[in-house]
């Protein structure tokens, strides 16, 4: 077995807030506050991620899609969650938390998503300052960017933040990724699993079963919408704002909003 870490405070109906690629538990530090009081709040490190164990032996085929849901279901099956869960979720916490939402649907009383992957994309709804950095991470070239040079979380990450980091916050940010090589492993995979012009096709046929049900589900919804935002725009948003029972509130922020708007 792997160790996974986890931040579980509270009491009452879960309240499960789920981080993406590259960052960790630490993504919701100036937002779980706000909900102190409203339940049992609890967040969680994927596995390769924040201070969770790596995947011992690593490689190219380690921390894909299935292999992090594997690890996660079997992390909040532990958790003993019950059946009035609330997802609040960000980037590849949204695959996961939406894949996991319409396959425990009976369990979810409500996803609060941002920045999140709605549907399969193609290149086209990539924002165009990232195309040919992510076009280069599902090629060759990702090794060198990604587990030799960090590219991830030295550029990517405060990129796609309006606000300069502190040394601080970057610190904590780089702490699971200090080590050159594998330990980066899981900051490239994500990248070569996002459902681009079908390809992966496991992670794209995920994507639009709960791309439909969301479409149709009476779930209550909450998108919290990023202006000038990065990933969820455009056609992706516009699929957004059609699913049913749901309320829309707009925030400042590219991408990492939480880190540019945690108060609102």
């Amino acid at each position: 077995g792997r160790r996974m870490a986890y931040i579980d405070e509270g009491t009452g109906d879960p309240i499960l807030f789920q981080h993406g690629n590259p960052t960790s538990s630490y993504l919701w530090r100036n937002i779980m506050p706000h909900c102190a009081g409203l339940g049992r709040l609890i967040a969680c490190d994927l596995i390769g991620m924040g201070d969770s164990d790596k995947l011992d032996p690593s490689g190219p085929e380690r921390y894909a899609y299935a292999e992090h849901r594997d690890y996660l279901d079997a992390l909040w099956e532990a958790l003993d969650l019950g059946d009035r869960v609330v997802l609040v979720v960000h980037d590849w916490g949204s695959v996961l938390g939406f894949d996991w939402a319409r396959r425990h649907r009976e369990r979810v009383q409500g996803i609060a998503y941002m920045e999140a992957v709605a549907m399969p994309m193609e290149w086209a709804d990539f924002p165009e300052q990232d195309r040919d950095l992510f076009q280069a991470f599902r090629s060759q070239a990702g090794e060198e960017l990604v587990l030799q040079d960090n590219v991830f979380v030295e550029q990517v990450l405060p990129g796609l933040i309006l606000r300069p980091l502190s040394e601080a916050e970057m610190a904590a940010y780089r702490e699971p990724f200090l080590a050159a090589g594998e330990a980066r492993r899981p900051t490239l995979s994500w990248p070569r699993q996002i459902p681009i012009a079908g390809t992966p096709a496991d992670v794209v046929a995920i994507v639009r079963d709960y791309a439909g049900w969301l479409s149709e589900s009476p779930i209550p919804k909450l998108f919290i919408n990023a202006e000038p935002g990065s990933l969820t725009t455009g056609r992706m948003r516009d699929f957004c704002r059609t699913w049913p029972n749901q309320t829309e509130i707009t925030v400042a922020g590219a991408h990492f909003i939480q880190e540019d708007s945690p108060d609102e």
